[in-house]
């Protein structure tokens, strides 16, 4: 059991490693949170310091989500519910990051890594809607917010996983929306940020 609590700890340590605010500070010397929306997450990296570096940020966010699983797994072995767990620390960790005073980024590439560790063809149908959505409005956060709707009915559909992961895997995904709830008042007031692929240069 204890090592099960210290694997918590570690994935909610994990989650709060803000690689997004690391690699801007290295990269240009300024605080990611005072540029563009001012959120630490891959989208901001990639509008304010360039495609590579949000990227970068997307890709080691993702890695956290996995790793705090894998190692859950590792220390609890068959024992889903724990996994789950740790990616729920992930996530918190992410959002409520102890190393920059407890705020954090909205926690969807995260979210994304236990995902992918978890439910991975549920993911993959998930991904495909978030695409399309991005695709046909230009709005990252839409896709995000409709993404992590769907998720758990996808998880549900395809994997029918134990009632304690369903209800980590949908805490998580109600918890994305409401940290876009910023969001969704600016897409209701249409003055939501348009995504580029292109970022700064």
């Amino acid at each position: 059991m204890i090592e099960k609590l210290l694997a918590i700890l570690a994935a909610y340590l994990i989650g709060g490693i803000p690689f997004g605010y690391l690699i801007v500070k290295l990269r240009t010397g300024r605080d990611v949170r005072t540029m563009g929306s001012g959120n630490i997450g891959a989208t901001n990296v990639l509008r304010t310091t360039g495609r590579a570096w949000g990227v970068l940020t997307l890709a080691l966010d993702i890695a956290k989500g996995w790793a705090s699983c894998a190692l859950m797994e590792h220390v609890a072995g068959a024992s889903p519910e724990w996994v789950a767990a740790a990616g729920v620390a992930v996530v918190l960790g992410h959002a409520y990051p102890v190393y920059l005073g407890f705020h954090g980024g909205k926690a969807v590439a995260s979210f994304v890594g236990v995902a992918l560790h978890l439910a991975p063809w549920a993911l993959a149908a998930v991904a495909a809607v978030f695409v399309l959505t991005v695709a046909l409005t230009r709005y990252i956060s839409l896709g995000s917010i409709v993404g992590a709707g769907l998720f758990p009915f996808a998880a549900w559909l395809l994997y029918h996983p134990r009632s304690e992961v369903l209800a980590a895997i949908t805490f998580c995904s109600m918890f994305i929306i409401w940290r876009h709830r910023s969001n969704i008042d600016r897409l209701r007031a249409g003055t939501e940020n348009v995504f580029r692929f292109g970022g700064a240069r």
